[in-house]
């Protein structure tokens, strides 16, 4: 009797250590988890999942103006150049948008059309990071040619620019008669020493 009382003694307590040893490890495990998400601001820096955005231009931080102006048969190519005039660097990728502007101020109707089929509007897309000072172009195509029934073509001082993902304009002087209901083809904006900088019409 004496001896199975002892077995049962050292046999609960060898269960009892063992217990012992879980829970320990268990409470270690917990700990060691909770640390990346629980430990102060600075005591962790993460590295692998941390992205640097770079903001989206807007008109505020931009200048227009016409870098350059073509035209042959009929079509008509204006290349205006924008610039990062802020002190931190943006980008620019897409398609700006276009309003004309009459010598009284008022705006005519324009339609603005995308790529279109002249080379020198019709270029893929791309993401152009602009550095405080640094530039991006963009391409405008018409036709100076009366269609249809037109007998004249709307002719405009200005041109009103509204950047790629931007809510706001830019207002540059530029003189154009765009025919076909003053129908402008604008190109993707681009970075410096594509082939496309130069006007090509």
């Amino acid at each position: 009797m004496t001896d199975r009382r002892g077995a049962a003694v050292v046999l609960a307590a060898v269960l009892a250590l063992a217990g012992c040893a879980r829970s320990s490890s268990s409470s270690e495990g917990v700990g060691r988890g909770s640390t990346t998400t629980t430990s102060p601001a600075g005591t962790s820096t993460p590295t692998s999942t941390t992205a640097v955005t770079t903001r989206s231009c807007p008109a505020a931080s931009l200048t227009a103006a016409v870098a350059g102006t073509s035209g042959a048969a009929g079509t008509i190519e204006i290349t205006v150049i924008l610039r990062n005039a802020s002190s931190t660097p943006c980008v620019l990728g897409g398609y700006p948008g276009g309003q004309m502007v009459d010598a009284q101020g008022a705006q005519i109707p324009t339609t603005v059309v995308r790529g279109g089929s002249y080379p020198f509007t019709d270029l893929p897309p791309s993401i152009v990071t602009l550095a405080p000072g640094g530039v991006a172009y963009f391409n405008i195509g018409f036709s100076d040619v009366v269609t249809g029934s037109e007998t004249s073509c709307p002719s405009a001082t200005q041109l009103m620019v509204t950047p790629p993902n931007a809510y706001d304009h830019l207002t540059i002087a530029v003189q154009i008669a765009p025919c076909d209901n003053g129908s402008l083809t604008v190109s993707p904006v681009f970075a410096p020493g594509s082939a496309a900088t130069q006007t090509t019409a």
